[in-house]
């Protein structure tokens, strides 16, 4: 029982340090765009016509 004295701060720091990150993505604009990214990869960077590029 004694280990919950250590545990349950433990569990409650993490939380709010996981809630805090959380906010701070929100706060960035993270989730700003959710269809954009589903949507890029069904988008070609090139035309498949084109002949490639010597580098």
């Amino acid at each position: 029982m004694n280990v919950l004295v250590y545990l349950i701060p433990a569990a409650l720091f993490l939380g709010g340090l996981g809630l805090l990150a959380f906010l701070w993505s929100l706060k960035n604009g993270q989730y700003e765009d959710m269809e954009g990214a589903a949507n890029r990869i069904l988008i070609d960077d090139k035309d498949p016509d084109d002949p490639p590029t010597q580098t």
